[in-house]
């Protein structure tokens, strides 16, 4: 296998145990088995790759949720795989650090862009281009939140390749120097790698702690709680979002430059 596509075309299979014509015109990517799991029983489908680095699910309407793992290699890689389907659309479901006082855990968060401090993303494009959502999947999903009466804030996202940082202060100094208001492992990476390979994408993002705060880290205690009180409405507005864009929302189409 010499040709970038073919290798996609076998990969993406092995990494989630389920065949390529399985795979929808719309995708959920996610970091949580949970969201699987309650995906899968609420549409009664199969779980594919229970074995395999990532586990994947489509149902009877064509919508594929993808649990992925964590962290920005990961998230290049299934970007990267996912082109052998060409779907139409992709949303992300992660949680987040909160870092704004008006943030608060249990809020929504729609990035307008997201910061590449994660290094993953320079081997797809240089530092200079931001990486960024598809606008009108953005304004779709906008209105599927607000339709189901809740709020949800918007801003950029610092993306990094750390996970333990909460202790350095070098670190927490300059994050507050960025004015961003949220932090997470993989959104700057989904927005430029689904650039790259002209996938329109978005991200959904649920604040999950408050890590500037005092006794705002999450801990183990902390992130059940968040997911037994938010969890499921999160994966609904994506389940709602990414079934109905195909039909009511704007067509998006990415531009080759």
């Amino acid at each position: 296998m010499t040709e970038r596509l073919e290798i996609a075309k076998n990969w993406l299979p092995r990494y989630t145990g389920m065949p390529l014509k399985k795979f929808g015109d719309y995708i959920l990517l996610t970091n949580f088995s949970f969201y699987v799991t309650k995906f899968a029983e609420r549409f009664d489908c199969k779980i594919h790759g229970i074995n395999r680095p990532m586990q994947a699910a489509t149902n009877s309407e064509g919508l594929t949720i993808v649990n992925f793992g964590i962290g920005s290699a990961n998230a290049a890689t299934i970007m990267d795989l996912l082109s052998a389907c060409r779907p139409k659309g992709l949303l992300f479901l992660g949680k987040c650090g909160g870092l704004k006082h008006a943030t608060e855990i249990g809020h929504f968060i729609l990035p307008i862009a997201a910061i590449r401090g994660e290094g993953t993303s320079n081997d797809y494009f240089p530092p200079e281009v931001p990486a960024l959502p598809s606008f009108k999947l953005h304004k779709f999903v906008s209105e599927k939140i607000m339709e189901h009466g809740y709020d949800y804030r918007s801003g950029v996202v610092y993306t990094t390749n750390r996970r333990v940082w909460e202790h350095d202060q070098q670190f927490l100094t300059r994050l507050k120097r960025m004015t961003c208001i949220a932090i997470d492992m993989e959104t700057a990476t989904i927005f430029i790698v689904g650039h790259h390979n002209q996938i329109s994408r978005g991200a959904l993002l649920l604040v999950s702690d408050v890590p500037l705060e005092q006794d705002g880290i999450k801990t183990e205690e902390s992130d059940e709680r968040v997911t037994e009180q938010w969890a499921e409405i999160h994966l609904q507005l994506g389940i709602e979002s990414m079934t109905e864009i195909g039909d009511k929302g704007e067509q998006t189409k990415h531009f080759i430059y």
